[in-house]
């Protein structure tokens, strides 16, 4: 049995611990409907005290759309000195299929910024290189309603790559599948899947140039501190990369924790023991 985490009353408690702050976005900082505003005013005060913050994201996009889509969810841009998205990092990848035919998983056209300048045709999976998903087709779809097209992938040898390697994410007030959840599915297929978002090192290792630029200096690590809802990337994800986690409870995990009800300590500390994070702390939303 793990020890139970520290408990706090809001961002406010660690605050004079770290010079910056790493966050996640969706379920942290918005629901994919509006923003926490609570949640903003911590990233805010956090700021205006001489701290740094840098959005990390799964978002399958380029940083820059994420900004647009941020200022209509009313995130303003005070909140924040950074971003660096999970669509940035998976451009490198994508790059090396310049002028060759990608097949393309996720909504048609909301995605379209991930492929900006990169020279790729999109076409069917019959004459494709490669798979590219962002997420599912729509909102209601499940992993294994793509299992015989993933079979058609895998007999072609066709590589996946994931731009979102969540598996699922809070929408408003419901629980809905994303891009890493086909991930898996192909993986355990036997499909080769390459992904560059959170949990994995490229993300956080910009994130955390970003910081820097951001403090005009080095950052100490010990000084960093990730916040983050989902174990499976940000607690994994924070443990890899050397930094502290503040988990949220109220947003993927909320039912199993009962995040707004009677958490218990205990179980979130053996939720979150798998990954290794050092976690110091929880919320069910981030606050002051």
């Amino acid at each position: 049995m793990t020890s139970p985490l520290p408990t706090i009353s809001g961002l406010s408690d660690l605050s004079g611990r770290y010079d910056a702050v790493l966050s996640d976005v969706w379920g942290v900082i918005h629901n994919g409907v509006a923003a926490f505003p609570e949640a903003v005013e911590a990233l805010q005060k956090f700021r205006q005290g001489g701290g740094r913050v840098v959005l990390i994201t799964n978002a399958p996009r380029p940083s820059g759309p994420i900004v647009a889509m941020l200022d209509r969810l009313g995130v303003p841009r005070d909140a924040y000195d950074a971003i660096v998205s999970s669509g940035d990092a998976t451009r490198v990848m994508i790059e090396k299929y310049r002028g060759k035919a990608i097949h393309h998983v996720g909504p048609a056209t909301e995605d379209d910024a991930l492929y900006e300048g990169l020279d790729v045709r999109r076409t069917g999976a019959e004459e494709a290189e490669v798979v590219v998903v962002t997420d599912l087709d729509t909102d209601d779809d499940t992993p294994e309603m793509y299992r015989e097209r993933a079979r058609l992938w895998l007999s072609r040898k066709l590589p996946m790559i994931c731009a979102n390697p969540d598996r699922v994410v809070e929408h408003g007030d419901k629980i809905i599948y994303c891009g890493g959840a086909l991930g898996d599915l192909y993986s355990a297929m036997g499909g080769m899947v390459h992904m560059a978002g959170k949990p994995y090192q490229p993300i956080y290792e910009e994130a955390y140039r970003l910081a820097e630029e951001a403090a005009g200096g080095n950052l100490d690590k010990a000084r960093v501190l990730a916040i983050g809802d989902s174990v499976r990337t940000d607690a994994t994800g924070a443990a890899q990369f050397g930094i502290d986690l503040l988990f949220i409870t109220g947003s993927i995990h909320a039912a199993e924790l009962d995040a707004f009800g009677k958490p218990d300590p205990q179980a979130i500390a053996d939720l979150i023991a798998p990954s290794r994070a050092r976690t110091a702390g929880y919320l069910p939303r981030l606050s002051w």
